[in-house]
């Protein structure tokens, strides 16, 4: 059963894949129907899901599952990560590549792979307070207050001591 994103509590699973490039507009408005039916017809075990997906920032589609009124299954995540590979192939972008990491700078996400985390703080790239979007986050309560989130805030606060 789809909901509306905001109307899922804040106890609420989220997986959180992150585009290889910004989606455009027209690629965005495209993509809310297939993700409206994609929450609508999610199952576990014959049971519908109480779900939704959005997508933030024009770069992170947010999958989310109340699982206070049915959990997923491994087979309902398999079905969610098949989702997420048709929609790659529909707008050509990668969604399942985890090489890079995501920082709002400027009102504007950068990305950058993990080897180059190192030359980007010791140049003042990346700093403590710059944003980092941690898409490891399990609720939607840490994606409402957690995400993004300073940079030193994280598991990268080791690159700044």
């Amino acid at each position: 059963m789809h909901v509306a994103f905001d109307q899922l509590p804040a106890t609420a699973r989220v997986w959180i894949y992150q585009a290889a490039r910004p989606l455009t507009g027209p690629e965005v408005v495209a993509a809310l129907p297939h993700l409206a039916r994609f929450s609508e017809e999610w199952t576990s075990h014959g049971r519908s899901l109480l779900a939704s997906a959005e997508i933030l920032h024009q770069q992170f589609l947010v999958i989310g599952l109340d699982e206070g009124v049915a959990g997923a299954s491994g087979c309902s995540i398999d079905a969610s990560v098949r989702f997420v590979a048709q929609l790659e192939q529909q707008f050509g972008v990668a969604l399942l590549d985890k090489s890079h990491l995501a920082f709002l700078m400027d009102g504007v996400v950068h990305l950058l792979k993990h080897n180059e985390i190192k030359a980007a703080v010791a140049a003042g790239t990346v700093e403590p307070d710059t944003f980092y979007f941690d898409n490891t986050l399990a609720t939607k309560a840490q994606l409402d207050t957690q995400w993004p989130r300073p940079a030193a805030e994280t598991w990268l606060a080791r690159y700044f001591s």
